[in-house]
């Protein structure tokens, strides 16, 4: 599954910087997090980093964006083949 950012989210920025596929980026409101970039971190740690830092708990899985730990590795790839 692709992270989300709830609207508790406080703005504080330390999210963003964590995040290996750069998929955090500052919304109209609030953070978000884009499900087409987020791995879980799968490929990089072995735990989510914007759920490790966030001092809130506002970070989530996202039932809207369903996948299993082999989907998440072959969007890794791919985003790795892409980037090099």
């Amino acid at each position: 599954m692709s992270l989300k950012i709830l609207d508790t989210c406080v703005n504080c920025d330390v999210c963003e910087p964590v995040c290996p596929n750069k998929a955090i980026s500052l919304g109209e409101e609030y953070y978000v997090i884009d499900p087409t970039l987020c791995t879980e971190c799968v490929g990089h740690y072995d735990v989510p980093q914007c759920i490790e830092v966030c001092p809130v708990e506002c970070i989530e899985l996202d039932p809207a964006h369903v996948e299993g730990q082999d989907a998440l590795k072959l969007k890794y790839e791919h985003l790795m083949e892409r980037a090099g």
